[in-house]
């Protein structure tokens, strides 16, 4: 629990002197405590301060000392949801203490309101109570390791001066290995090096601002040492004079160290956020993670010592981004800027001045460090930190951006952010600022100055603190900038949602999983890319010709480079080289990643010509296109042939510019797209498509019909781009899938009003139309059929009509008088039972396959057009739930609606446009979807048709069917629309409450798996699970259940002519014997056996038994088969046992050469 505002003033105090900066501690590691009335006494925080919180929140600490203190964020959902049932929905808001005065609308004015709903704000008021610092045990020995780490750094005697090669020899004789920066200072050098008593001794950072989030799994404080300013000269800020210096204070204090404290505590070097400039000591407790005795977690702390200088040790004006400090030795060369290193230099003398930034505006706004930790916790879950490998944007970038914001950078001169802003308001403001501004482009200017350095062509980011003469940004890369700003207005998006409130987007799921986030991921040696001495160049120059290759076909390039380890004391200090691998995330366009011809400059423009020759070197041709224009072009293989198009520009390129090593060490992970069968694309649905198209035109082209056409709707996953398997055209492989499509004909009196009546007079159409096709159209095959047998008041029949058996539509008709006379019919109070329940059961068919099925097809196939992914998502998808055996119990529209929501609703990520990204988050959903409490609503408009009241009536009637159906016997998953409201149109009965648990199951293990293996992970496992769950299975003929004709699989070529006759007979299309025969066994035994069955994707038929066939007392009229069995007591009556071998045996006679074999497990 935070302080008390008193006692937090006088925790945050700092002086505002300029004398300040020359000042020491003088209370640090004393018992006597300073004078509180002299404000000037203080830099940072103090060990007494430190001791005097701990005191404060002792009373209020809730939480016992040997418990580690990390929190999962995750529980921090569920906490708020159960808070809000002892709210009222009429609590208001909470008003910010002042808001800021009518003025010219800044970026700030977007930030209005405080929370956008009563259940948000619950739930941001848990999380901040979850992750404010306490002051535990672990806190109690990080602090009294600061005292033993100043205490010892004080008494390091002074050494020196030296020279370099001296001073090296020196520390070499106590074991420790001067980390110098490369390139290592020259022997001949004429300056010295000394070590003298440091000038003083702060704490600083989020541990000082008290903006340590306690979800982080180590406490982590930074300690910085303020060397001495005799020991440095006027011109020590060139040719990393400075930095050379600063190396050898650091192992000055190592060798300090290690003889006095190096029992208790490790004490190694490590790079400063990854800056090869900047070695810094980290010191951490030694012993393993846990008390053995008692098995209770050991303190986890980290301290960095740092080395720094004081504000004024070297003139801003020659640290600015646009000066040269590292002079070349050959005169003749152009001395380029080194933002770079002039920036890290100057960073080493802002380290107080920050903290004194920081303390102030938590001083003069108050929601200011709620908004830093809601801020450190969206940037931790993104994987966004300080250090170079991880972004270079962190916390301190954070919350420095929000005090700053807070001062200025606004126009005129005025605050970009106000000070009685809500903490929430802070947070969105700072998103804004982020994602609204290119600071590439356009630099962030933050101070009374109107002028600043001007945006590189390298492509770093900006943010100019004018007071300080500082780039704030100056460690953020390119990429992950930009990749920044992506994140940045998605979750804009999110929070701006009105039906969704998007806390769990933004502050709970960690986005950093690289196959969820990224469409492609590539994988290069890093010593393969020959990126020493200077990586953070070289790979700036990687990304710049990965961005110039693959042009428009991606949106994000992001580099991804494993965190540099720390090295012992006496070892040398590692290359400044990337260790293990470069990986390389695309975000593809789904537009045009499959383009196989670029075009480049005309012929005629010779300078641009000549620069994009040199770049794509032999790959370039010139080519004379059809509209005259004569271009140089790039030519590549269809993705069909087995490569994708980014991958063969990516290898390319990579070969062409870094050499021929590293194309052959190239890996691409994750090519989810080759398990979709027939491509994943929509080109396999087009031929379809085009018949569809005339099949429509011929039937309105029939003139002799009764009654004119109103509307003619496909109904069918293979007219949605969503089956399972590609549509059959042409191919011999298979027989043809008959495609469901509506007719339905202008209204008329002349209907009956009897149901059974309407389904006779649909035959009377349907043959109508039979006959009129007949003699209409060439080359077509009609067939009536019929369906529904001893159900008279539903669809009895429909037509099949098939085109040189390249494509088969089953037609059906719908007449919109039948829904009245169901409905007429249940109402009727006089009809018994029997009636009644018939027509609830014909009402809710007719609805969903006349009205809700074509709406459903007509918006899944505009997504699907909107959304280049969503088509091979869906169909992955499906292959996935069929491998695992639920396609029986979870309809196609529910898994298409699962998968729609991943694309309509894509928080905390932007849109997929990737198969792998669709399908990989769609389980990733699933696998957190807690449908028992938590109904599914997904927005099939694309245009935001679906408002606030349909939802709040879905959510009514879900919260109705769980109050009637508690056990959720009938509906266990609800699945609504905007075009569905009713939510159990596709899942009233089915699945069961088990199977939709084996589903969350299934998709927990993938996830689980997914995490594991990272990019090591193979595609096909995901769609593989154990048999051994199951009771028994039974194992299918493959000539009946793989889709392939049975002669076909034994007597192959002799018997063509027998194969081809069974292919085109019109009478077998539509004829599935295994769902006919699985209808059976559910028929028969479903009371007693769970079955489950994937169809092609598996042949299995698998079952459970249910436990309600246990041993139970005998009695008649038992719907399965029972054995009787004795009880165990002689005078107990007879009890009924389930025959399971006679029920096996009875399966094995139905299913005759269906089945195989029959695996039983006993478990």
């Amino acid at each position: 629990m935070a302080p008390p505002a008193s006692k937090r003033r006088k925790t945050d105090h700092v002086s505002s002197g300029d004398e300040d900066d020359e000042a020491s501690f003088a209370s640090f590691g004393s018992d006597e405590s300073g004078d509180e009335e002299a404000p000037d006494e203080v830099n940072g925080l103090s060990a007494e301060e430190m001791d005097e919180d701990a005191g404060d929140e002792e009373e209020d600490e809730d939480e016992d000392e040997d418990e580690d203190p990390a929190v999962n964020l995750e529980n921090v959902q569920s906490r708020a949801r159960a808070d809000k049932k002892d709210k009222t929905a009429s609590q208001s808001n909470p008003k910010p203490a002042r808001r800021a005065k009518a003025s010219q609308p800044t970026i700030s004015t977007l930030a209005n309101g405080s929370f956008k709903s009563n259940v948000f704000k619950l739930q941001v008021d848990e999380l901040l109570g979850q992750i404010r610092p306490r002051h535990g045990k672990r806190e109690t020995d990080a602090e009294s390791a600061l005292h033993t780490i100043k205490k010892s750094i004080e008494q390091i005697k002074p050494r020196g001066p030296f020279t370099s090669v001296d001073a090296e020899r020196d520390l070499i004789r106590e074991k420790v290995a001067i980390p110098f920066p490369n390139p290592r200072p020259p022997k001949d050098a004429k300056y010295k090096f000394a070590y003298e008593k440091p000038a003083n001794v702060n704490v600083v950072g989020s541990y000082a601002l008290k903006t340590a989030s306690r979800s982080k799994e180590f406490l982590e404080i930074d300690m910085v040492v303020t060397m001495p300013a005799s020991l440095f000269e006027d011109k020590d800020y060139l040719n990393h004079r400075y930095f050379y210096k600063r190396a050898y204070y650091l192992a000055c204090i190592a060798a300090g160290l290690k003889t006095s404290i190096g029992k208790e505590q490790s004490v190694r070097f490590k790079l400063f956020h990854d800056n090869p400039l900047k070695p810094i000591l980290v010191a951490k407790p030694i012993g393993p993670s846990r008390d053995e005795s008692n098995d209770t977690p050991k303190s986890k702390w980290r301290i960095n010592i740092i080395p720094c200088v004081t504000e004024k040790q070297f003139l801003a004006e020659k640290l600015r981004p646009d000066r040269n400090c590292v002079r070349s030795q050959h005169q003749d060369e152009v001395q380029s800027p080194t933002p770079f290193y002039n920036s890290s230099l100057r960073s080493e003398m802002l380290m107080t001045p920050y903290l004194k930034l920081l303390h102030s505006a938590s001083r003069a706004c108050e929601s200011f460090i709620d908004a830093c930790l809601l801020g450190a916790t969206w940037l931790r879950q993104r994987g966004f930190q300080s250090s170079m490998d991880s972004g270079g944007f962190g916390s301190f970038e954070w919350n420095t951006l929000m005090a700053l914001g807070l001062q200025g950078g606004g126009p005129n001169g005025k605050p970009l952010l106000s000070e009685g802003y809500s903490s929430y308001q802070l947070f969105k403001a700072t998103l804004q600022l982020l994602a609204m501004k290119n600071f590439t482009k356009q630099p962030l200017l933050l101070g009374e100055s109107q002028t600043g350095p001007k945006a590189t062509a390298d492509g770093i980011p900006m943010a100019w603190d004018a007071v300080r003469s500082h780039n704030l940004l100056f460690e953020v890369t390119p990429w992950a900038y930009k990749l920044l700003r992506q994140e940045a207005r998605s979750t804009i998006t999110a929070l701006g949602d009105p039906l969704h409130d998007g806390f769990d987007a933004t502050f709970i799921l960690r986005v950093l999983e690289p196959l969820y986030r990224y469409d492609c991921l590539v994988e290069i040696p890093a010593k393969a890319l020959s990126l020493e001495p200077e990586p953070r160049e070289r790979l700036i120059q990687l990304h710049k010709l990965l961005k110039q290759g693959l042009g428009d076909r991606v949106t994000q390039i992001n580099l991804l480079t494993q965190p540099l380890d720390d090295w012992a004391l006496g070892s040398s200090r590692p290359l400044a080289g990337i260790k293990g691998n470069v990986t390389i995330g695309l975000v593809v366009n789904a537009d045009t990643a499959r383009r196989t011809v670029d075009h480049g400059p005309s012929a005629e423009n010779k300078a641009e010509t000549a620069e994009f020759r040199k770049f794509w070197g032999e790959k370039a041709e010139l080519r004379r296109f059809k509209d005259g224009s004569i271009l140089e072009s790039l030519v590549w293989a269809n993705p069909e042939s087995g490569m994708s198009v980014n991958e063969q520009v990516i290898r390319y390129t990579l070969g062409h510019h870094f050499g021929l090593v590293a194309m052959d060490d190239i890996t691409f992970s994750g090519d989810f797209a080759k398990l979709v069968r027939g491509g994943s694309d929509r080109s396999s649905f087009e031929p379809l498509m085009a018949q569809c198209k005339k099949f429509e035109n011929d039937i309105r082209d029939l003139h002799d019909l009764p009654l004119s056409i109103r509307h003619i709707l496909p109904a069918d996953p293979q007219l949605r781009f969503a089956s399972v398997k590609a549509p059959h055209h042409g191919k011999l492989a298979q027989k043809p899938v008959p495609a469901d499509i509506t007719i339905q004909f202008e209204g008329s009196s002349r209907w009956p009003d009897d149901l059974v009546a309407i389904q006779r007079t649909k035959i009377a159409f349907l043959l109508k139309i039979n006959d009129l096709l007949q003699d209409a159209v060439d080359n077509v095959t009609t067939r009536i059929g019929l369906e529904n047998e001893g159900q008279d008041v539903l669809n009895q029949a429909y037509l099949d009509v098939s085109y040189d058996s390249d494509a088969t539509f089953r037609l059906r008709i719908y007449h919109e008088r039948e829904q009245g006379l169901f409905e007429r019919k249940l109402k009727d109070k006089t009809a018994d039972p029997k009636s009644r329940e018939i027509a609830a059961t014909g009402l809710a068919k007719h609805k969903r396959d006349f009205v809700k099925n074509p709406a459903h097809t007509q918006a899944i196939a505009r997504l699907c057009t909107r959304h280049a992914a969503l088509s091979g998502s869906i169909r992955l998808t499906k292959k996935w739930f069929a491998s695992h055996l639920l396609s029986n119990h979870i309809a196609d529209e529910v898994v298409e609606l699962l998968v729609v929501r991943t694309f309509t609703q894509p928080w905390p990520w932007q849109t997929p446009s990737s198969v792998q990204t669709g399908f990989l988050r769609t389980l990733s959903w699933i696998s957190r979807w807690d449908w028992r409490a938590d109904p599914l609503i997904v927005d099939l408009s694309a245009s935001g048709e679906l408002k606030q009241p349909q939802a709040e009536a879905i959510a009514t009637n879900f919260e109705a069917w769980r109050k009637l159906d508690p056990a959720m016997n009938r509906v266990a998953l609800f699945a609504a629309s905007n075009l569905d409201s009713d939510g159990t149109t596709w899942t009233d009965g089915v699945p069961a409450k088990v199977v939709a648990g084996r589903m969350t199951a299934l998709a927990k293990a993938a996830c689980s798996e997914i995490s594991d293996k990272q990019l090591r992970l193979e595609p096909r496992a995901l769609f593989s699970s154990p048999l051994e769950d199951f009771d028994m299975v039974l194992h299918l003929n493959p000539a009946f259940a793989g889709g392939k004709s049975r002669r076909s699989m034994g007597n192959g070529a002799a018997f063509k002519n027998l194969e081809l006759e069974a292919l085109t007979d019109t009478d077998m299309i539509g004829h599935e014997p295994v769902q006919e025969f699985l209808k059976e066994l559910e028929d028969l035994y479903g009371s007693a056996l769970l079955l489950f069955y994937g169809g092609t994707e598996r042949p299995v038929i698998t079952g459970l038994w249910s436990p309600l066939t246990a041993r139970r007392s005998w009695k008649v009229n038992l719907s399965y088969s029972t054995i009787p069995v004795k009880g165990k007591d002689e005078e107990s009556d007879v009890l009924a046992d389930l025959n399971k071998d006679a029920v096996l045996a009875e399966i094995a006679r139905l299913g005759g050469d269906l089945v195989e074999k029959i695996e039983v497990y006993k478990h």
